[in-house]
């Protein structure tokens, strides 16, 4: 029965460490990318609030959230003449400094994880990494569950992929149904001014036979793909 026990244990171990594979890496790094945005769009709003009370012009100044706390760090911020700001001991502004740099850490962490999932997209979905994008295709495998899950997924339902509370919200209160779901943010999509929803529906269709060359490891078709796409649409 020890015997058994053990053959048994070494069995699980064996799966638990089989079952360990490049989506499920891939799903991980995403999802810290979808935690980095939460965070440092927080923690820019908190810096924002906080400098205003010192310097509130320089802030309207720059708009970008990376590049305010950048400068912020770098003591780049230089108060105007005449400035609504309160006059402020240098401590005070140390720790608004403080928090800008952890912020620039945090950036520098999101931008290191985007490269991770660019390399794991490139190596392993050559075909989704093309045509969906890196971050937009590890979306896509995070919400299926996996590449084998999206793979046998339907364009139709590739295409809805992370709109589901938009749809349960139209099948509950009649509200619009939603045409699509994290494809909307490429820019085949989001820059279009017309036919957003045929375009989704292409796109879709396109993706999907990307999953499922990359899955099935068929010969790289990408290119071939967003010609078609071309074609039809123009540009």
């Amino acid at each position: 029965m020890n015997d058994l026990f053990k053959k048994n244990l070494e069995l699980t171990k064996k799966r638990l460490r089989e079952s360990v594979k490049f989506d499920t890496l891939l799903v991980q790094a995403i999802n810290n990318i979808d935690e980095l945005n939460k965070a440092t769009n927080l923690l820019a709003k908190r810096l924002r609030e906080w400098f205003e009370l010192y310097n509130p012009e320089f802030s309207k100044d720059v708009p970008d959230n990376e590049k305010f706390a950048e400068l912020v760090t770098r003591k780049q911020d230089k108060k105007e003449k005449g400035s609504m700001g309160a006059e402020l001991p240098e401590n005070d502004l140390r720790q608004m400094r403080s928090l800008a740099a952890e912020l620039n850490n945090l950036y520098k962490l999101k931008e290191n994880e985007t490269s991770y999932v660019e390399e794991l997209m490139q190596k392993n979905c050559p075909n989704m990494e093309k045509v969906a994008g890196a971050l937009i295709g590890a979306k896509l495998i995070e919400i299926a569950g996996s590449l084998e899950r999206l793979a046998k997924m339907a364009a139709s339902t590739v295409q809805m992929l992370g709109a589901e509370k938009a749809l349960f919200r139209h099948i509950k209160t009649g509200a619009k149904a939603p045409k699509y779901g994290v494809i909307f943010a490429h820019p085949f999509i989001s820059e279009a001014k017309i036919d957003r929803g045929k375009r989704a529906r292409a796109l879709a269709d396109k993706i999907s036979v990307a999953a499922k060359v990359d899955f099935f490891k068929g010969e790289f078709a990408a290119d071939r793909l967003l010609l078609e796409l071309k074609k039809k649409f123009g540009g």
